[in-house]
């Protein structure tokens, strides 16, 4: 690979003897790597299905390496959710911050929802995640990924940290900031990204990093955690970003990150964030600091969503006792002519550029409501009553994924149509043939 000399010298003043060996790995070729949506499907249960070569990622539970000449992207079960495709090393700091059940959780830099489908599974349905994407494009992507795992109790934004933390102060238990750099750790992954590199990029990529650190500290509880990350081994972008934050904010610690499966330490007096390098583990490179909020001044407390029953929503009630064994619980909400099911506990979000506020059920037309895909998703075969459940094999999944209508046997009306017991989409049964309803902009290419 052809890289940068001014590149290769600041590598070489960092890696000293072990330069040659972080050059040689370039020429070991990149990894690949999926990680299991436990929202759907255990790691194990993945694994046992044999339809991937897996072998585990050592820092991540839920995380395997597969072959490259595989194609996970083209399979059923990446269009049932079941599994997100993440270089290994990228799986490291969501998993690395202590997410607990119940936590009101921030993916600051979001897109495209790697690191948001990996909390929203710690999570396990609980508490409450806020994905942000500072560009509305890539929170397009963004969203459509929370849907596609399945997740049920995210908001996704796409916002300047500055107008959340003015919003959301001393909202969050836990805050995630992959932030952007100048991604010297994806130079294998993505040869590209070299002709990016020079000292204005370096630059630029410093000032974005202070002002959402910035931004971070107010809006995170005491005792709360805040895990920074990049992709690259630059010192300006990380001990000295971080080391500058800390300056700025004694009311932080750093948290040591455990030193093991080929991560080290970061540079002193730093010792306490990890070090990924791609010539001592299988991945990429990577950097992580965690830290944690000693304190805080105390403020009024964000007001919350609350749920209030209308006669449009009535026509949901109906189609769920159609369709569904019970009703779902929430806050119950509608904007524009779409009908939402809030977490409790969903802050008000007025004067904030918001994607999605929780999980969209459907849209409600006149007399009727009209499921959506993203309800879909998130449902378990469990859940609904008149279902259609294809095995793998069955030629009529990619069909159904390609938006034909095909057969089927079951009652007339809505039909949640499923692989080997994970949904896909809906359908309309009408007679034995199932009136496609999936997703225009999800169909298999």
């Amino acid at each position: 690979m052809n890289l940068p000399l001014e590149y290769m010298e600041k590598m070489k003043a960092l890696l000293g003897k072990e330069y040659d060996d972080y050059i040689a790995s370039f020429d070991a070729g990149r990894f690949y790597g999926l990680r299991a949506n436990t929202l759907k499907i255990s790691g194990e249960e993945l694994q046992e299905k044999g339809v991937f070569s897996l072998s585990p990622v050592a820092w991540c539970p839920t995380g395997f390496y597969y072959e490259g000449e595989e194609r996970p992207a083209k399979h059923p079960y990446y269009h049932a959710g079941l599994y997100y495709l993440q270089e290994p090393s990228a799986m490291s700091p969501a998993a690395t911050l202590p997410i607990e059940e119940g936590d009101i959780v921030l993916d600051l830099c979001a897109a495209p929802g790697g690191k948001t489908t990996q909390l929203a599974a710690r999570l396990n349905g609980t508490g409450l995640l806020v994905a942000n994407d500072i560009s509305a494009g890539r929170a397009k992507t963004l969203l459509k990924n929370v849907e596609l795992a399945g997740i049920r109790n995210a908001i996704v934004m796409s916002e300047t940290p500055e107008k959340i933390a003015n919003r959301l102060p001393e909202f969050f238990d836990k805050i995630l900031v992959d932030a952007p750099c100048s991604g010297e750790g994806m130079f294998r992954k993505e040869p590209d990204m070299v002709k990016s590199w020079d000292a204005k990029m370096l630059e630029f990529c410093r000032t974005e990093q202070a002002k959402i650190l910035e931004a971070c500290a107010p809006m995170l509880k005491e005792g709360g955690m805040l895990l920074y990350s990049t992709c690259t081994f630059s010192p300006e972008e990380n001990e000295k970003s971080i080391g500058d934050f800390l300056e700025n904010h004694p009311e932080f610690e750093l948290v040591p990150i455990e030193k093991k499966n080929g991560f080290v330490s970061g540079l002193a007096p730093f010792e306490a964030c990890a070090r990924l390098y791609p010539h001592k583990l299988k991945g990429e490179g990577h950097f992580l600091a965690l830290l944690r909020k000693k304190g805080c001044k105390g403020v009024k407390s964000v007001p919350a969503e609350e749920g209030k029953w209308t006669k449009q929503m009535d026509a949901f009630a109906d189609f769920a006792k159609d369709v569904l064994k019970e009703m779902p619980k929430g806050i119950y909400k509608i904007y524009g002519d779409g009908l939402y099911l809030l977490p409790e506990g969903t802050p008000k979000l007025d004067k904030l550029r918001v994607l999605r506020t929780g999980w969209l059920l459907g849209t409600l037309k006149k007399d009727r409501f009209e499921p959506s895909q993203a309800f879909a998703m998130g449902l378990k075969k469990e859940e609904v009553k008149n279902v259609v459940d294809f095995s793998l094999e069955d030629d009529r999944v990619i069909r159904y994924l390609k938006g034909e209508t095909v057969e089927g046997e079951g009652k007339d009306g809505w039909t949640l149509v499923c692989v080997e017991g994970f949904p896909l989409g809906w359908a309309k049964m009408q007679k034995g043939r199932l009136k496609n309803k999936y997703a225009v902009s999800w169909k298999w290419e």
